[in-house]
């Protein structure tokens, strides 16, 4: 068992805290895609979050700085992803600026109402956005699920002290 630190050595609430106490927490790794005007737009998720049920609903940020925000601004449709142990250059690829996520050896395909769809990945859906709700720097996108496929096989990637790994028994 860990001990607890000592409570009078907290520190002050800055971004830099925020990282050092996520970086602890192990996520699931999401892909999330959409169809923009100049082309296909992603990035790398580690927000997505299960909402409701009944409607059938999820969410996840994405930074207002971030390359594919202007796309996803004004998108109607998104492709969420879920990713395999397996694919960790993927989720790679997807987290690097400047690079064309979608050029070889990313595997995909246009899916229902446009939206790139990723091959290979444990689960996809497609979303329809419901809304975008403002949350500091970054945009919380609610989003109601139309469709999708869980059949994909392996165990998940996860992101956790800032790399991917697996699973572990």
């Amino acid at each position: 068992m860990t001990a607890t630190s000592d409570v009078a050595a907290q520190r002050l609430a800055t971004d830099d805290l925020l990282r050092s106490v996520f970086r602890r927490h192990a996520a699931g790794v999401a892909v999330i895609t959409a169809a923009g005007s100049s082309g296909p737009v992603g990035f790398t998720a580690t927000s997505l979050t299960s909402v409701s049920a009944r409607p059938p609903l999820l969410s996840f940020g994405i930074g207002t700085g971030s390359s594919s925000w202007p796309a996803l601004a004004a998108a109607e449709y998104v492709g969420v992803h879920v990713l395999g142990e397996h694919q960790r250059e993927l989720a790679a690829t997807f987290a690097r600026s400047g690079v064309d996520r979608f050029a070889a050896p990313t595997a995909w395909r246009p899916g229902p109402h446009g939206v790139p769809v990723l091959d290979g990945v444990l689960a996809w859906l497609v979303c329809r956005v419901a809304a975008r709700v403002p949350a500091g720097d970054h945009r919380i996108v609610l989003a109601e699920v139309l469709t999708g496929d869980p059949a994909g096989a392996g165990g998940p990637l996860l992101y956790h002290q800032g790399g991917y790994t697996g699973l572990r028994d």
